[in-house]
């Protein structure tokens, strides 16, 4: 039989605080490290995680703010995370991506989604097959959460708006702005912790520029380190696919699973020399020490920069030298104005050229046989009428031609001209801010863009990475900066991306997409 506890004894039990429960995991600005920590507290399941964001999917997408960042999310997301979790408990994390929720953009092909291009011509293709990037990210455990809105054939790189979806996506930073383009749904998506990171496509701006507009990071790759197959192409002599996140951590590690030789894009055949290479090597705090960073004036001076985006611009360069950077201002290219104004460059190949292949590969799998099929089916927004059009009316010129023997001699001069400079004056990485100005108003399409990134990496081929550097009128509008290197140059770049970011940690959340209770 229990004895009686004495009265005193009673009250000392009263007087310890009760045992807690350790507060729910919450996604909001989560990375990837701090979901697979809580994952492996045994505080955090992939089924609770999935759920949380598919809330957060219901609750800002067409509530809400309403950014109208998403086109369709994926019906087997919660039947995956339960996967998922079996997996766990009989083996631990299936890989470095386990269990993360993606947003994936909607010209990447999508086993049992929808890949639209941001086009009605092409609603209803599902394909049969994952683009290479879905496919390795899948195999590294990430679950693709859902597909994005994108600027309709990824044509705009200032707003994101197409024929699927209704209306604009909105920056959820000030709901009056635009995204920028073409990956302005990953973006939005992405900055709005409706996923934990996205893949996005970027031709001439359509990582990079929607990643300032979001203040988030985003790579474009040297070309050939990353594969576009399955991504629907707008000219493939400049398209890349790769990483968006609001860490340059985050970047990293989905970078590293997206890079390889890929036989389907023979362009990744140049990559072999350069892998295996472990880029989270680069993640160093004191990266910036010693390295020669080079002012790209030529990338950003123009009549229409906006001063307060040039003011935040000079003090992330002031960060850069505290950090122990040499800063040479300016950098000069020698000659590279009289380059980029030669005439007649720019009509090889091209968007009439690549999607007809495009879909001559996809047989009847795909509802539209050619362009000129897509121009008279009508299912477009009024938006890119002119652009269908003059493509369409285009010369086709094939690898072969003139036309195509005069662009590769343009961009070999533009190679050389960059590399020349930076040997010259020892040059590391060059920086300027990725847009000269603001985001736009919403279908304000009078004001000065801004756009910087059209240029220097496409033409080049080599790469670039953005990441937030502050914010303009009143602290309200992201900007951000480029960091720009040579063909192979990511460790580098890297370095130096995540030693700023480390040292002035820019990134805040948008406050029109708060935690939910």
């Amino acid at each position: 039989m229990l004895k009686k506890l004495p009265p005193v004894f009673i009250l000392a039990l009263a007087s310890f605080p009760a045992a807690q429960s350790p507060a729910p995991f919450e996604v909001h600005e989560a990375t990837i490290a701090q979901i697979h920590g809580a994952m492996k507290a045994g505080r955090l399941t992939c089924r609770s995680l999935v759920e949380q964001y598919l809330r957060r999917i219901d609750a800002f997408d067409k509530n809400g703010p309403a950014l109208n960042a998403i086109v369709v999310t994926s019906p087997d997301a919660l039947q995956q995370a339960e996967a998922m979790d079996q997996r766990f408990t009989q083996g631990g994390m299936v890989g470095p991506l386990h269990c993360i929720p993606t947003i994936v953009k909607d010209n990447f092909e999508t086993i049992g989604l929808q890949s639209a291009n941001g086009s009605l011509a092409l609603a209803g293709f599902v394909s049969d097959k994952d683009a290479f990037q879905v496919k390795q990210i899948k195999d590294a455990g990430a679950i693709v959460l859902a597909k994005s809105n994108m600027a309709e054939w990824a044509f705009s790189p200032v707003e994101t708006i197409n024929s699927i979806l209704p209306g604009y996506t909105k920056n959820p930073y000030a709901l009056d702005r635009v995204t920028a383009g073409s990956s302005g749904g990953t973006a939005a998506s992405v900055a709005a912790s409706m996923a934990t990171i996205g893949l996005g496509s970027d031709t001439g701006n359509s990582i990079r520029g929607p990643s300032s507009h979001q203040a988030l990071v985003g790579i474009r790759s040297t070309m050939g380190l990353t594969s576009r197959s399955g991504v629907m192409p707008l000219n493939l002599l400049a398209d890349i696919a790769g990483p968006m996140g609001r860490t340059v951590e985050d970047v990293v590690t989905m970078f590293q699973v997206v890079v390889g030789s890929d036989p389907t894009d023979p362009v990744t055949a140049a990559a072999a020399s350069h892998l295996p290479q472990n880029y989270a090597t680069s993640l160093v705090r004191d990266g910036l020490q010693g390295a020669r960073i080079g002012v790209l004036r030529f990338a950003y001076e123009r009549d229409s920069t906006d001063p307060e985006v040039v003011q935040i611009f000079m003090r992330a360069v002031d960060d850069l030298r505290r950090e122990g950077a040499t800063i040479i201002d300016p950098g000069v290219i020698d000659g590279i104005g009289d380059i980029r104004r030669q005439p007649g460059v720019g009509s090889c190949m091209g968007f009439k050229y690549d999607i007809n292949r495009y879909f001559a590969g996809h047989g009847d799998r795909i509802p539209m046989k050619s362009l000129a099929d897509v121009i008279k089916s009508r299912r477009f927004h009024p938006s890119v009428q002119v652009r269908l059009d003059q493509a369409e009316a285009g010369t086709v010129n094939g690898p072969e031609s003139d036309a195509c023997k005069a662009e590769t001699t343009y961009r070999e001069q533009v190679r050389a001209a960059v590399t020349k400079a930076m040997d010259a004056q020892q040059i590391d990485a060059w920086v300027y801010p990725t847009w000269s100005n603001p985001p736009r108003l919403i279908g304000d399409l009078n004001t000065p863009g801004g756009d910087n990134s059209q240029f220097f990496s496409p033409t080049t081929g080599f790469p670039s990475i953005q990441v937030p550097m502050g914010y303009t009128r009143g602290g309200r509008l992201p900007a951000g900066i480029t960091f720009f290197g040579r063909a192979w140059s990511e460790p580098a770049l890297i370095k130096y991306a995540y030693a700023y970011e480390q040292a002035t940690r820019h990134r805040r959340p948008p406050e029109s997409t708060p935690p939910l209770r």
